[in-house]
């Protein structure tokens, strides 16, 4: 991943595209900041699971800022953050489909061996295995629980 960023810096210093090479940086930073952390710690550099980890917080920290920025008026700072979202979307893994997340549930199911809600750990601890940042557990915790009290 940190060769994918590293490149798309370069293309976006060699197109002078000002907001890509901004929040290319600030990726850059934040793993920057992770690495000297871990160092700090004893630990290695961060890994690609730390990194989409980063990715990820910096897409939620603008998507609150842009609601904000839409709520009070503000067009013109919630297009950057809307432009920002965007630019951060594109190295982070593509987000399984309604159907792909239900089929996804069923599989963890039957592979943790789940038997009813007490079990909704399991399932949770699978899917994050299996499609890291590719499901947003917030919304697919609901899901979960309901598929296992239908089935306990």
């Amino acid at each position: 991943m940190r060769e994918t960023i590293s490149e798309g810096l370069k293309t976006a210093l060699k197109a002078r595209d000002q907001r890509r090479t901004a929040t290319l940086r600030a990726i850059n930073a934040a793993i920057t900041d992770r690495d000297i952390s871990n160092r700090g710690d004893g630990k290695a550099p961060a890994t690609n699971d730390e990194v989409l980890a980063i990715i990820q917080k910096m897409v939620k920290q603008r998507e609150e800022s842009f609601a904000i920025y839409a709520q009070a008026g503000r067009a013109d700072l919630a297009t950057v953050e809307k432009e920002e979202i965007d630019i951060l979307n594109e190295f982070l893994p593509k987000p399984l489909s309604e159907d792909e997340v239900a089929a996804a549930i069923e599989a963890a199911i039957v592979s943790s061996g789940a038997e009813g809600p007490k079990d909704m750990g399991k399932v949770i601890a699978a899917l994050k295995v299996n499609y890291p940042g590719r499901i947003d557990f917030g919304k697919v915790s609901g899901q979960v629980r309901n598929a296992l009290a239908a089935k306990g």
